[in-house]
């Protein structure tokens, strides 16, 4: 660290090798103890903290500034590095064998007793820790955040910058495009009545770059989404944003599988094993009922429809001719495990997926307990169990339905079982990429076909004919990348041929004049010479908190938002002014609001 008319170290740096040597130091008290005639006072800084001893007869007039040393007062002292006494070693502390007797003391600011505790453990509730930010991000745990937050974008950049991409910003004040969310707006005040549209993604930049030859790009971009919260989301958060020309999936899933690779050596000290195994979706959703499987665990999903197609049972063999599917999973040697109170919580948590019910089979050598057996045959129990691989003392959970709400409700059921179960989880990181999504989907509000990704994702070549006449079983050129059950990036090739951007406007039933206005600068843009191209973002904040275990994104951001959009030490969003109002030419409705 270099040194400054405060200090020439910080905190954590106090150990062995400066034993002995004079030094200054500045940071906060982080806690006093007044033994009469000496007085310990813990110095925290970002870098750690130290045990500054102040004695009477070595301090001097200085003493007399110690006493009156509170919490989170800041300070600048000058002193000696010694050794602890071997009784006195706290190794809690990184610095814990050494401490620095204090010859100068200052006070350079006082504190008002502090609202909150200034520790890792403190028990505040998050809406207060919010409202004093500034005393939550001293706490060494959430500063360890924001540091590795930094030294994980230092290497995203270096790493990028080695494989020749090139930094670029794109406008944070653009066009409104619908891309999913609804749009921030930022009303003009020098042309009354229009709206900027804060960008959701780069997206269309980042493809008018690449037909500006610009080659390979990327930026840690500030992204905003008008959308209600929950824990992995927020009304502005980052992407480690990417895009590349004259490539295939092929070329840029390595470039990709590099750069997380080296964060996760770097970071946690992991060696990911490459390359990342690849799935199709529709594997994917017919073995784990998910678009981002976990697979740090088995408990599969097993198709059970050629068995019960002709059952008696008509919940099964009804669902199944209705075009749907009966599968299941299995949880083995789960006896004694799950309770009836359990089961009964496993059937409300299916419901909450649409499931209209949820089937068990308690597997037993004997009297065998489920409320489904009498109503199956003999032969179908076995065909159920011989699929299943079932064993004394195994649970058959079934879902009968739609093959969309069976997936989804057996898919979430694996991993709520993977929960009460116990599975230890932890330090293991699956990897794996997710390929050729659907490239639309129906939405029966709308009474149209809506983009799976965004409207500029290409089809698979093979696929393309099918755009006029099949389009719900066009596949995209897309791929996410999947850890743990969690989708940290995602992308596609991209579509460069404006008449395929033409077919698929017209699949998502877009007519010219809304194409024209709300992307008629890019289908110009694809007139002039537009070189196949791809990229892909990754959630940042999303990465973070999978390297810190965490699993709240508001932990990783310094100044985060809470559920209805507030930022609660600023207190944003606030009211504007009448002369501002008047300035944008805006009124507010007082009956609305």
């Amino acid at each position: 660290m270099m040194e400054t008319h405060f200090r020439s170290a910080v905190c954590g740096d106090i150990d062995a090798n400066k034993n002995g040597q004079a030094v200054k130091l500045a940071g906060w008290a982080d806690s006093r103890r007044d033994l009469g005639g000496v007085i310990f006072v813990d110095l925290r800084d970002r870098s750690g903290i130290v045990q500054l001893v102040i004695n009477e007869e070595d301090a001097g007039a200085d003493f007399a500034i110690a006493e009156k040393v509170r919490s989170e007062y800041v300070l600048n002292i000058e002193g000696t590095v010694r050794k602890r006494e071997a009784e006195n070693v706290n190794p809690k502390m990184a610095t814990g064998q050494m401490e620095v007797l204090v010859s100068r003391l200052t006070i350079l600011d006082t504190s008002a007793t502090p609202p909150i505790y200034v520790e890792d453990d403190d028990k505040s509730g998050e809406n207060v820790r919010l409202k004093y930010r500034y005393l939550d991000l001293r706490k060494p745990k959430n500063q360890k955040i924001l540091m590795t937050r930094a030294r994980a974008a230092s290497i995203v950049r270096d790493y990028l910058n080695h494989e020749g991409f090139c930094e670029i910003e794109t406008p944070i004040l653009g066009k409104t495009t619908p891309e999913g969310a609804r749009d921030f707006l930022v009303p003009s005040r020098v042309q009354k009545g229009n709206f900027f549209g804060l960008p959701q993604s780069p997206q269309l930049f980042k493809q008018i770059l690449m037909i500006s030859g610009m080659d390979r790009y990327y930026q840690i971009a500030k992204c905003f989404r008008d959308e209600d919260l929950r824990q992995d989301r927020q009304p502005e958060f980052t992407q480690i944003d990417m895009e590349m020309s004259f490539v295939t999936k092929d070329d840029i899933m390595p470039i990709m599988e590099g750069m997380i690779a080296q964060v996760f050596k770097e970071i946690r000290g992991v060696e990911l094993e490459r390359p990342f195994p690849r799935m199709t979706w529709q594997e994917a959703m017919d073995r784990f009922g998910s678009d981002k499987p976990d697979m740090r665990f088995g408990m599969e999903l097993h198709n059970l429809s050629d068995i019960l197609k002709d059952s008696d049972f008509k919940v099964f063999s009804d669902a199944i001719q209705r075009g749907g599917s009966v599968r299941a999973v299995i949880a083995k040697d789960a006896q004694g495990k799950l309770s009836k109170k359990t089961l009964k919580n496993l059937e409300k948590f299916a419901k909450i997926y649409k499931a209209k019910g949820l089937a068990w089979i308690d597997v037993k050598d004997e009297g065998q307990k489920s409320p489904i057996l009498k109503f199956i045959s003999e032969e179908e129990k076995e065909a159920i169990y011989k699929e299943m691989g079932a064993e004394n003392g195994d649970y058959i959970f079934m879902v009968a339905d739609t093959d969309q709400i069976v997936c989804t409700a057996l898919g979430q059921l694996r991993l709520e079982l993977a929960k009460r179960l116990g599975f230890d989880l932890s330090d293991q990181f699956k990897f794996l990429w997710v390929i050729d999504f659907p490239l639309l989907e129906y939405d029966a509000e709308q009474g149209r076909y809506v983009a799976v990704h965004h409207p500029f994702t290409a089809p698979l070549d093979e696929d393309i004919p099918l755009l006029d006449t099949a389009p719900e079983k066009v596949r995209s050129d897309a791929y996410d990348m999947v850890v743990n059950g969690v989708e940290l990036g995602g992308g596609s090739i991209r579509i460069h041929n404006g008449d395929i951007q033409d077919k698929m406007f017209k699949a998502l039933n877009l007519n010219e004049e809304t194409v024209q206005t709300q992307f008629g600068f890019l289908m110009e843009a694809l007139k002039y010479g537009t070189p196949p191209h791809g990229g892909l973002a990754f959630g940042f904040d999303r990465l973070i908190m999978m390297l810190l275990d965490l699993d709240n994104i508001r932990d990783v951001i310094a100044f985060p938002k809470t559920q209805n959009h507030s930022d609660l030490m600023t207190e944003a969003p606030a009211q504007a002014s009448l002369d501002q109002l008047i300035d944008l030419g805006i009124s507010v409705d007082d009956d609305i609001v």
